[in-house]
């Protein structure tokens, strides 16, 4: 972020050069084209009298002079805009680093299965986002094939998000009603919060909409136990209906920003129904890629320099860890105590007779003879009774 930021830097600067080369330009052409006007106002009014030429001989001298300079000054201050434009440039060049292609493995998307699940992925984001005709058109020229039990929850969840984002609660209340019983199980809100929303909706209405209001309120019966703090402030709002709840002390239950977190909720919620991740995996491996590839960068001129270029290529994984913070954290990870590193498909953890945990590859190295002493306790043991275990 910080290159982003220095670039940014810059091109704010060519910006505001622009803005005040622009403004400037205006009021010097603006005054020149007073004065131009002004000398031939005054040869339509006096004609060509002698006692006239003079003065007006000079005023013309005088306005050519004007021109001319404010030309040489316009065509410098655009040269000294290009000299900052350029500088942008090099603030990207100097920044990002233009080959970035040799951080990841040539043979990476070598094999048709592997393009495939590119395609695939990219195609979920695609029905994540609502862009359906685009991820048609990618199935086609690619040849994946979508089934469509995959297909049609990403439909209905983008129709309900679509009329969310238009202010109408019907689909969502239908969806939820439907989903009710799974809903609880995931000890979801989202039924609630939608006819909330709904009830403050027939609030901001006015006082012509109290009836209505008093009768949905019945809807709040089946969550009194669990948000019986939440109904009696909206039904202690119906007494400042008649003044507007915009001038009573619950003027908050209006806010806007409601309907934005109404659509993160239930995006969450429904994505968790669907057995599906709230962002789409293809969102989460690029904001990965973007965290890490400074670091990645770094790490093959340090490679390059000591010419060890092998390590990289050699094994399935970095030569370093690389932090992308706790928001990226999905799943347990073992690290093995004797080798100190992280274990993998090809290394995973085994667990001992005497219930400790070490990597295969600690095991092999531990294994003398056809035995295995455990490197925590006493316990001798055969290696092939070793299990491998999943977290």
């Amino acid at each position: 972020m910080e290159q982003c930021a220095c670039v940014e830097r810059e091109l704010e600067k060519v910006l505001h050069r622009f803005v005040m080369y622009g403004h400037q330009s205006e009021e010097r052409l603006d005054e020149l084209l007073r004065s131009v006007c002004d000398i031939r106002a005054q040869l339509v009014a006096f004609g060509v009298q002698d006692a006239d030429l003079s003065v007006l001989s000079q005023n013309m001298a005088q306005c050519c002079k004007n021109i001319k300079e404010t030309v040489q000054m316009l065509a410098s201050r655009h040269k000294d805009i290009h000299g900052s434009v350029s500088k942008v440039g090099k603030a990207i060049d100097r920044n990002f680093d233009a080959e970035i292609s040799a951080v990841v493995a040539e043979t990476v998307w070598d094999t048709p299965e592997r393009q495939k699940y590119l395609s695939e992925s990219i195609v979920e984001h695609l029905y994540r986002q609502g862009m359906l005709s685009v991820a048609e058109d990618l199935c086609q020229e690619s040849g994946v094939v979508i089934d469509m039990s995959m297909k049609q929850p990403f439909l209905e969840l983008n129709r309900i998000l679509e009329a969310l984002r238009m202010q109408d609660l019907r689909p969502a209340l239908e969806w939820a009603v439907s989903n009710r019983q799974r809903l609880l199980e995931l000890n979801s809100s989202l039924e609630f919060k939608l006819h909330r929303l709904y009830f403050i909706s027939l609030l901001s209405g006015g006082i012509g909409n109290q009836m209505e209001a008093l009768q949905y309120a019945r809807h709040f019966q089946p969550f009194a136990s669990q948000h019986q703090r939440d109904i009696q402030i909206l039904m202690g709002s119906l007494v400042y209906l008649r003044h507007g709840i915009e001038n009573s002390p619950y003027r908050s239950l209006l806010e806007t920003n409601q309907w934005a977190e109404i659509c993160n909720i239930f995006t969450r919620d429904a994505c968790a129904l669907l057995g599906l991740s709230v962002e789409s995996p293809l969102s989460v491996s690029f904001a990965s890629g973007c965290m890490a590839l400074p670091v990645l960068m770094n790490i093959k001129q340090v490679i390059e320099q000591r010419q060890c270029s092998g390590v990289w290529t050699h094994k399935d994984e970095l030569p370093i860890e690389i932090d992308l913070g706790k928001k990226c954290w999905y799943h347990s990870v073992f690290a093995c105590p004797i080798l100190r590193q992280q274990t993998s498909e090809s290394n995973p953890p085994m667990k001992l007779i005497c219930g400790h945990v070490i990597s295969r590859d600690a095991l092999n190295k531990l294994t003398n003879a056809g035995k295995l002493k455990c490197p925590y306790c006493p316990m001798e043991q055969n290696p092939s009774h070793a299990k491998q275990i999943y977290f």
